[in-house]
C-alpha cells in the first residue's frame, strides 16, 4: 500500500508532520526543528480516530491502545479525512 500523506508546508516548511500506510500498520512521524519521532501502530491496536477542524487546518487524533493519543498537525481538511477513512477502512477490516 504505502500511501503517505505530509501537513501543510505553510505552518512548518520545512518538517511537516507525515502519516506513512504499510500493510500492517500505520507510521506517525512528527518533525520538529532537529528531531522527529516515528510512531509505528498495527491497525489492530487502533481504537479511534478524531479530527479537530481548524480554519484551514486539522489536526489528527489517533488513539492506540494501551498507548497515549498521537497527534499530527497542519493537515488540510481533505487530507485529514482521507487519513481518518483509510485508518477505520483497515481497522475494521
Amino acid at each position: 500500500m504505502n500511501e503517505k500523506y505530509s501537513a501543510s508546508g505553510l505552518m512548518n516548511p520545512f518538517f511537516p508532520d507525515e502519516v506513512t500506510f504499510g500493510e500492517k500498520g500505520v507510521t506517525f512521524t512528527v518533525k520538529k526543528f532537529l528531531k522527529s519521532t516515528d510512531n509505528f501502530v498495527f491497525y489492530t491496536d487502533i481504537s479511534g480516530v478524531e479530527i479537530d477542524n481548524g480554519v484551514v487546518f486539522s489536526t489528527i487524533r489517533v488513539i492506540p491502545r494501551m498507548r497515549p493519543e498521537i497527534i499530527i498537525n497542519n493537515f488540510s481538511k481533505g487530507d485529514a479525512k482521507k487519513v481518518k477513512e483509510l485508518i477505520l477502512e483497515k481497522v475494521q477490516a
